[in-house]
């Protein structure tokens, strides 16, 4: 496989999450004061460079890519200079059902349908299939996909939080390449780390984060993607601090942030991008000044002693 500057070659180092789009998660209808808010943010974000716009059918009922789909039109000649991804297979509990996951061929393209209808486009630049299903059958997925492809729909495919087995056995059935893994990661959430150093220890157990995934695709030049990259904003100033590591943390990432002359936000995605695999966080808030100061880790490279000092501080004790 190829890296995803083949396919995309003006793939941006972050990606704006927009799933804090078009207000709350029920059936109401986007205000006009939250439709303004998200426009600033969006704003914001191309101001900023921000190209790569990560979406989901099921973010805010459908309402985030509709508020997209508005601001594209208000803004002739933009979709073209965007790369536009969204997620499909999580449905909600209803009176036919409890929550599921759907890889059903009728679902996926009653999914891309809608997006597309809500995001005012003729094609997506990327689907990720957004949660393993159970009974995915591979072949009937593979055979959508094509489909999908074949008719200009969707020009690529990935996934989001599958395990490098589930991974492969999809690859397999597929003739276009899986070219996007999305996956839990930050500087909080590290069993991505944890688990390969202790392994062969009792407790790495605890830390198990479906081993060998980042390794297949570092191999298979899958690009990982990273969701909940800012750790809600835990060590950047928007969270509330409950432990001895995570103050520790904080504390530290506001030592490196005058170090390295720039914002808290961007030491914690510098963290990520340091790793080896390529990981290009996806970034999820809406306030324009966080937006812009995501923006500072780009081209931003921390220290091997300073990836280490924050991964220690963050484990809240010594590396066995």
């Amino acid at each position: 496989m190829q890296p995803i500057s083949t396919y995309f070659p003006s793939a941006d180092t972050l990606v704006f999450g927009c799933m804090g789009l078009g207000g709350s998660w029920d059936a109401s209808s986007t205000s006009t004061e939250q439709r303004q808010k998200d426009y600033q943010a969006l704003d914001a974000a191309l101001e900023s460079g921000y190209r790569f716009f990560d979406h989901a059918d099921i973010y805010t009922k459908g309402k985030a890519e509709q508020v997209f789909g508005d601001y594209l039109q208000h803004h002739a000649g933009l979709r073209d200079n965007l790369l536009l991804q969204s997620k499909c297979a999580i449905r909600f509990a209803d009176e036919a059902s409890v929550g599921r996951y759907d890889f059903s061929a009728d679902y996926i393209r009653q999914s891309v349908e809608g997006s597309l209808r809500r995001l005012q486009t003729d094609y997506l630049d990327l689907l990720l299939l957004h949660r393993p299903d159970p009974l995915m059958q591979v072949d009937e997925v593979a055979s959508v996909l094509q489909r999908l492809k074949e008719q200009g729909k969707v020009k690529h495919f990935g996934v989001s939080n599958f395990g490098w087995p589930q991974l492969q056995l999809l690859q397999n059935a597929c003739p276009m390449p899986l070219v996007v893994n999305q996956l839990q990661m930050s500087l909080k959430q590290h069993q991505w780390l944890e688990q390969n150093v202790l392994t062969g220890m009792a407790e790495g157990a605890s830390s198990f984060f479906s081993y060998g995934t980042l390794e297949y695709c570092q191999q298979h030049k899958v690009q990982v993607q990273s969701w909940g990259s800012l750790a809600q904003g835990l060590y950047s100033g928007s969270g509330e601090l409950t432990s001895a590591a995570d103050q520790a943390t904080a504390t530290l990432v506001q030592q490196l942030a005058a170090s390295y002359q720039c914002s808290p936000e961007a030491i914690v995605l510098a963290f990520l991008m340091r790793y080896p695999a390529g990981i290009q966080p996806v970034i999820g808030t809406t306030s324009p000044q966080r937006i812009r100061a995501c923006r500072e880790a780009v081209g931003l490279q921390l220290t091997r002693e300073h990836w280490y000092a924050l991964y220690v501080a963050a484990r809240g004790h010594a590396l066995p």
